[in-house]
């Protein structure tokens, strides 16, 4: 089955990953955006799907919240 999936909609799943892990872990954005060495602004971006997060701060907020990188890809649930 082909995954017609835009990306636009990835870059949507995405932003809802992040900031359901982020909530899990109990974080503000503010508190994350320190851990992660970037702005408030830029974590409200990136949870909104305005920003999309470089593959180096992928990595870093897959470390920050203790999960795999390929957890913030699970578009499934």
């Amino acid at each position: 089955m082909v995954n017609m999936t835009s990306n636009n909609e990835k870059t949507m799943l995405l932003a809802r990953n992040i900031a359901k892990y982020r909530k899990i872990k109990k974080l503000s954005q503010t508190k994350f955006a320190l851990q992660l060495e970037i702005s408030r602004e830029h974590v409200a971006k990136i949870e909104t799907g305005l920003r999309q997060p470089s593959l180096s701060l992928i990595f870093k907020i897959a470390q920050t919240l203790d999960i795999k990188e390929k957890d913030l890809f699970d578009f499934e649930n």
